[in-house]
């Protein structure tokens, strides 16, 4: 069996890491629900469109800092496989300060992103002025709110996946206990549920810390000659420049796929976007197996362990495709009850059931790429990534153009198809050369690493 400097590469190491990260996923829809049910008591419709609007706005901002999460986990995964535990520790903290300076010059720069946004997504003056009133408040979280994308990823790269569950829990169930007070208590309406996240971002992120207290243990957090190193830092931008592009790309081609499913008419979007919750269900699902890949990969990498590279591989890509094969099957029995159940609209109803086999096929094949990309944000083989991603949504955006005209809807939903299989083709093909780059080196060979 292959030994990673952590540890046997097992099961139940998998699961360890994978399950505390699908419960933490389970509980950030939970907040939303809140979050528009407190604003519902109010009695009106502008709160609900306020808090709704404010809160896409910034996420659609805070989503472009996801490379954040992705680069630290991966690069700290390497340090940790190496025994390089004062890299792992200056990692984390260029991460921080990358994550602290985004959300500065966006507290700066709300003037000009709120007049933006609603320029892109207009709505009725009362919730515009409302969203204002909430975006106002909820600006001042971002550096917390960004930073939190660098201790996530130093908890996962540690395998201390269990601290992010009890991350997830402490900021969404103090946020909830606060919105409860704040706007039912108090009456403080939308301004209340924009402080109640604000502060739960705040003690979240201090809490975060306490929980990567090993990363400070020494003095390497602020040795700056290290943390500001100029190779290492061209790295690390390197890594997370490419891991931002190519998120930047796929965001397109979901973009586009709405917008496209629009153009058939309401009932026709509105079952494509009753379909989507599905393929989100299975996302998070599947994010936990991929995120476990990355942090045994990374290890792997970082030991130059050619065995533990190949195991971890196999070990994640077994439970990820054994979950997406639950799931597609759950889609195909349960999936008529399931979407009785979020569309009350007889047409949309039968729309949604019309196209559902394309979600339990999607499901399925989307798991390679999925598990892919774990792999290759823990060996932060990016550039492969980056290129990838974008010949996957020229080649979708081809298959689009070609099939839409011919079978409307079907033909989008086979074009994303088009996209699963060219983003698992690709990277596939890729494989070979990421163990080729990453692990052949004479340190894979030595006795440490069988």
């Amino acid at each position: 069996m292959a030994d990673s400097v952590v540890g046997p590469l097992a099961h139940r190491r998998v699961l360890k890491i994978a399950v505390p990260i699908v419960l933490a996923n389970i509980s950030v829809p939970i907040l939303g629900i809140v979050d528009t049910g407190v604003v519902g008591q109010m009695g009106a419709a502008a709160p609900i469109g306020a808090v709704g609007l404010g809160a896409i706005i910034l996420a659609s901002v805070y989503w472009i800092f996801g490379f954040l999460r992705m680069g630290t986990s991966g690069l700290v995964a390497q340090a940790v496989g190496a025994g390089d535990t004062a890299e792992s520790g200056a990692i984390l903290m260029r991460a921080l300060m990358i994550g602290v300076a985004a959300g500065v010059v966006m507290i700066v720069g709300q003037g000009l992103l709120v007049a933006l946004a609603f320029r892109l997504a207009p709505a009725s003056a009362e919730v515009e002025s409302l969203a204002r009133d909430y975006l106002t408040i909820r600006i001042w979280g971002a550096p917390a709110t960004i930073a939190l994308y660098a201790v996530t990823g130093w908890l996962i790269a540690t395998e201390r996946t269990s601290a992010v569950l009890l991350l997830q829990l402490w900021i969404n169930g103090l946020n909830i206990v606060l919105d409860l007070w704040f706007v039912l208590g108090l009456g403080w309406g939308v301004e209340g549920v924009a402080v109640a996240t604000l502060c739960a971002e705040w003690t979240g992120v201090a809490f975060g810390l306490y929980l990567c207290r090993a990363a400070f243990a020494g003095d390497q957090w602020r040795d700056w000659a290290r943390v500001f190193d100029r190779a290492r830092l061209k790295r690390m931008l390197s890594v997370n420049s490419d891991i931002m592009l190519r998120t930047v790309a796929l965001q397109g081609a979901m973009t586009s796929f709405l917008f496209t499913g629009a153009g058939f008419g309401d009932v026709t979007l509105a079952a494509n976007q009753v379909l989507m919750q599905f393929l989100a269900l299975a996302a998070h699902a599947l994010d936990g197996f991929a995120f476990a890949a990355e942090t045994l990969i990374g290890q792997a990498v970082g030991a130059r362990s050619y065995n533990a590279l190949r195991r971890a591989g196999v070990l994640t890509s077994i439970w990820g495709i054994g979950v997406a094969v639950v799931m597609a099957a759950g889609f195909w029995l349960f999936g008529p009850l399931m979407i009785d159940a979020m569309a009350r609209d007889a047409e949309v109803q039968a729309a949604a059931r019309i196209f559902l086999p394309y979600v339990v096929a999607a499901t399925l094949l989307s798991v390679a790429a999925y598990m892919l990309d774990g792999i290759f944000i823990g060996a932060t083989e990016t550039r492969v990534m980056r290129n990838a991603m974008a010949l996957s949504v020229a080649i979708y955006a081809a298959a689009v153009w070609l099939m839409v005209p011919v079978w409307e809807n079907h033909g989008l939903w086979l074009g994303f198809l088009v996209l699963s299989i060219a983003r698992a083709v690709l990277l596939g093909l890729a494989y070979p050369g990421l163990e080729r780059r990453v692990i052949a080196s004479p340190a894979a060979l030595s006795p440490r690493h069988p």
